[in-house]
């Protein structure tokens, strides 16, 4: 599988889960949990917004933004796709930080998001690289 075809495939299931949070957060419904982690601790901290804005619509945005840069051909669409990666990579970092360090609780769903914003960023700089 190319790069191109990980990453739109990755972040279409980042999308998903971002929007499945959307819906949590705006729907005031229980997410649904393993039971090895604690989601709606994490979902109904202070930190589950940023700005006044929920932290899984700035992930469905970042998703969508990572999805909409492998339209957009040559460098502009290598380097905005990494950036955005690596921008989300490095939020979804201090996320998860938050959710050990200041919420002492974690949501299965964000540290899945994590993992697949790390994936991201790697696979785009893999790309980048590759073009070189």
């Amino acid at each position: 599988m190319s790069a191109r075809r990980a990453i739109a495939a990755l972040a279409a299931l980042g999308l998903a889960i971002s929007a499945y949070l959307v819906y949590v957060h705006y729907a005031d419904v229980k997410p649904l949990c393993t039971g090895f982690s604690d989601c709606m601790r994490v979902q109904s901290s202070d930190y589950s917004e940023w700005a006044g804005i929920p932290v899984a619509l700035i992930g469905a945005f970042g998703y969508l933004a990572i999805l909409a840069s492998l339209a957009v051909r040559g460098d502009a669409g290598l380097l905005g796709g990494a950036f955005l990666a690596f921008v989300g990579a490095g939020f979804s970092a201090y996320l998860t930080w938050t959710e050990a360090a200041r919420i002492e609780a974690f949501c299965q769903w964000c540290l899945v998001s994590a993992a697949l914003m790390v994936a991201l960023a790697m696979l785009a700089a893999r790309r980048v690289l590759d073009a070189q």
